[in-house]
């Protein structure tokens, strides 16, 4: 039997009819940018969450830029994160001229430890960016008392995580400010790159909205306005085609970035963010057989907190015997795969930062055991029952 770690030509043929319906509309009409899709896209995604505001960007790390950018963080500042995470995480901080300082995490959960945050802060930290690593949230109320000590920004990283709950909470409501990413194999995935950036401060969206289009138009203006302190009314124009002309994009206000999520991508998000609690309930039906069927074996299974809802966009296994494993699971036609392989604070590219070797004991005792098995919505009862069984046989 071969069972991939995720299988999208299945999740596709659930959706067929109703993704192509909508995809052949917008090429027929030829309104390809900026368009009603993602509009109604945006707003539903808010009733989703029970947000504020929503503003679709290209992909997930440019969502944590942008956001970044948004706060005013910038050169010289410091933002404290996880280093068991993808490199996106960090690589934002670093792209606004920021500086990644690493905490270590939770054996557990994965995710940052926030009895180990404050040690970090200095008279530099400006944020605080926890990561709801493979679908798990964050210690939220921790995290946001210490932000509140120390007047801190809070961003979520919930790249991994949409549709997981905290204390009953949408994740990506609690922050200040927080980041999605809609890369093809996530829980909500589009048929290519996409992200959104999420907020309840009203101020932080128009200046978002702002960054996604070069810092231009009426949403530019009302930025600029914003962060000058200058009260001015502005009427709004609904009629202006942002397809083929827009008089309005060529009058910049800040330095942004060309980063906007077209409308065929929010169309076929559309259709998937419709099935997404059901999928987001299967991932964890599958993740409960898993813990149930593996918990006497040498295997330690996902953890997941009595206060959360973890939606398993990875279900993530550990073992000493990781290569041994994997192999073996290879050979029964089982793909797996391992995150992380590197936490951040090793990478060589931070090199320059000074970590080294046994700094985040935690993150590299996950990075050396840490493997993932398929639990995508689609997977049978009998590809998770032989998933167990090889597994049960490994010797």
């Amino acid at each position: 039997m071969k069972i991939p770690l995720i299988d999208l030509k299945k999740q596709y043929e659930t959706i067929k009819s109703d993704a192509d319906k909508n995809v052949l509309e917008i090429l027929s009409s030829a309104n390809y940018i900026m368009g009603e899709n993602l509009k109604q896209f945006e707003k539903e995604i808010c009733e989703y969450l029970g947000a504020r505001n929503s503003i679709s960007v290209g992909n997930g790390t440019d969502a944590l830029v942008i956001a970044l950018k948004a706060l005013g963080i910038g050169q010289g500042d410091e933002v404290i994160t996880s280093p068991f995470t993808f490199f996106a995480t960090a690589e934002s901080i670093s792209a606004v001229g920021a500086k990644p300082v690493f905490v270590d995490v939770r054996v557990d959960t994965f995710n940052i430890d926030p009895n180990k945050i404050e040690e970090k802060i200095t008279s530099k930290t400006k944020a605080i960016m926890p990561v709801h690593i493979f679908g798990q949230p964050a210690d939220m109320d921790e995290i946001m008392d210490i932000a509140k000590k120390y007047g801190l920004y809070v961003i979520e990283d919930a790249c991994q995580a949409i549709g997981a709950e905290y204390k009953g909470k949408k994740v990506g409501t609690i922050g200040d400010i927080a980041c999605f990413s809609f890369f093809p194999t996530k829980n909500l995935g589009c048929a290519g790159d996409g992200g959104m950036i999420v907020t309840n401060n009203d101020d932080l969206a128009t200046i978002c909205k702002a960054l996604r289009t070069h810092g231009s138009g009426a949403d530019g203006r009302k930025a600029y306005n914003l962060l000058n302190n200058i009260d001015e009314n502005m009427e709004e124009n609904n009629s202006i085609d942002n397809m083929v002309y827009n008089p309005l994009k060529y009058y910049n206000y800040l330095i942004g970035y060309n980063s906007r999520l077209d409308e065929i991508q929010a169309a076929i998000l559309r259709v998937k963010l419709k099935e997404l609690d059901r999928w987001n309930d299967l991932r964890r039906e599958h993740a409960k057989f898993y813990n149930e069927n593996l918990k006497d074996t040498e295997f330690i299974t996902s953890f997941e907190e009595k206060h959360v809802k973890h939606v398993y966009h990875m279900y993530i296994l550990q073992s000493e015997r990781r290569a041994d494993v994997v192999s073996y699971l290879k050979d029964k036609g089982i793909a797996t795969g391992i995150y992380y392989p590197v936490p951040l604070h090793l990478q060589k590219v931070y090199k320059g930062l000074g970590y080294k070797l046994r700094d985040m004991p935690n993150a590299e005792y996950l990075s050396e055991r840490t493997f993932a098995i398929p639990v995508y919505p689609e997977l049978s009862k009998e590809q998770r029952k032989y998933i167990v069984d090889v597994l049960k046989s490994f010797k």
